[in-house]
C-alpha cells in the first residue's frame, strides 16, 4: 500500500541560497536537489533531482536586483515544475515580495504590477505564500489563496535591544507618513517617545524628489531610530537623517526591512549620515556587508522563516510567533 510522505521539501532557486541554507539548518534538513539555469537562448532551465509527490513543497526565492525578473522567472517555473510532479501542497516563500512598490495606480495608464504577479503565482500552481513586511498590506488581497505576511518587529527590537547603547533614551522616527503605522507600533512595543517626519513635494511640476518639510516630534539630545520597510537609491534615509541632526538628535540608526540597494554605491553607502544601516538578510547583502567599512548591518531573518514554515507544515499558529514573548 502507497504510503503518504507529506514531509517538507524545501526548495531554492538562485536568489538567495545562503538564506535557503541557514533556513534548512534550522529546520534540520537537507535542501532538494535541484538545479536552476540558463540554455543558451537565455531561457530558464529547471530540474528538481528528488520526488515531490504527495510532499508538502516550500520553494524560498526572493527576487532581488539586479536579476529581479529572473529570480521571479526562477519561481514560476519551480512552482509550475512541483505541480506537475504531483506536490501535495506548494508554498512560495519569498521574503521580499517583487514589484511590491506597484501596488496601486497612482497615475494614467500605470499598471499594477504586483497584482499581476500575485496572479503569476496562482496561475503557475502556488498553494499558500509566506513574505516579509509587505509594502502595503492590500498586496494580501491581491490573492484568492493564503498569503502570510511576516514582520519583522520582533527582530528589530531584539537588535535595539541589544545593539543600540541608551536606547531607552531613544526616539522611533518614521522617514514619511505611510511608515506612521510601522513605526508607532514598535515605539508602542518598546514604550519610546515617535516622530514623523512629513514629506511635502514641491510644487513645481517638473520636481521629483521630495523634500522634507517638517518634523513632528522632539528628537533634541535623543538616539533616533529610522524605521522603513525598503531602501533602495538611500535618499530618503539620507534626507530624513540630515533633518534629525539639524534638529539636535544625538545620532541616527536606521532599521530598513529590505535592502534592495539597487541603484546605492558603497561610497554612498558609507557617506549617509547614520551611525548604522541595518538591514534584514531578506535579500542577500554578504558583498556589500564586507565593502562599506561597518555601516550596513543586517539581521538574521532564517531563525523566523524556519518557524514559519515548521508551523505551516504542522498547521500551527503563525500569529503566535509575533507575541511579544515568543522566543526562536
Amino acid at each position: 500500500m502507497h504510503q503518504t510522505g507529506n514531509s517538507i521539501k524545501l526548495l531554492t532557486g538562485n536568489s538567495h541560497p545562503r538564506l535557503a541554507d541557514a533556513v534548512a539548518a534550522r529546520l534540520g534538513i537537507p535542501l532538494t536537489p535541484c538545479h536552476v539555469s540558463k540554455f543558451l537562448s537565455l531561457e530558464t532551465s529547471v530540474q528538481i533531482h528528488s520526488s515531490v509527490r504527495d510532499e508538502d513543497v516550500f520553494i524560498l526565492q526572493s527576487p532581488s536586483p539586479p536579476d529581479i525578473n529572473d529570480h521571479l522567472m526562477e519561481l514560476l517555473i519551480m512552482i509550475s515544475a512541483c505541480k506537475t510532479a504531483s506536490a501535495k501542497r506548494i508554498t512560495a516563500v519569498i521574503p521580499c515580495y517583487p514589484y511590491a512598490r506597484q501596488d496601486k495606480k497612482d497615475k494614467s495608464r500605470a499598471p499594477i504590477t504586483a497584482k499581476l504577479v500575485a496572479n503569476l503565482l496562482a496561475v503557475a500552481g502556488a498553494d499558500h505564500v509566506i513574505t516579509m513586511d509587505l509594502h502595503a498590506s492590500q498586496i494580501q488581497g491581491f490573492f484568492d489563496i493564503p498569503v502570510d505576511n511576516l514582520i519583522s518587529e520582533p527582530s528589530m527590537m531584539s537588535y535595539i535591544r541589544q545593539e543600540i547603547p541608551d536606547w531607552k533614551n531613544a526616539i522611533i522616527v518614521s522617514p514619511d507618513a505611510g511608515g506612521a503605522k510601522r513605526a508607532t507600533n514598535l515605539a508602542d512595543r518598546l514604550n519610546l517617545d515617535f516622530a514623523l517626519i512629513n514629506r511635502k513635494r514641491k510644487r513645481d511640476v517638473t520636481a521629483t524628489v521630495p523634500t522634507m518639510e517638517l518634523l513632528v516630534g522632539d528628537v533634541k539630545g535623543k538616539v533616533a531610530i529610522l524605521i522603513d520597510d525598503m531602501i533602495d537609491t538611500g535618499h530618503t534615509v539620507r534626507l530624513a537623517a540630515g533633518v534629525l541632526i539639524e534638529a539636535g538628535a544625538k545620532e541616527v540608526y536606521a532599521l530598513i526591512s529590505h535592502g534592495l540597494l539597487s541603484e546605492t554605491s558603497m561610497d554612498n553607502l558609507q557617506d549617509l549620515p547614520v551611525r548604522k544601516l541595518i538591514v534584514t538578510n531578506s535579500i542577500d547583502q554578504t558583498d556589500r556587508e564586507a565593502a562599506c567599512g561597518g555601516v550596513l548591518g543586517t539581521i538574521d531573518i532564517a531563525p523566523v522563516i524556519a518557524e514559519s514554515i515548521r508551523r505551516t507544515h504542522n498547521g500551527e499558529s503563525i500569529s503566535a510567533l509575533f507575541r511579544s514573548n515568543y522566543m526562536f
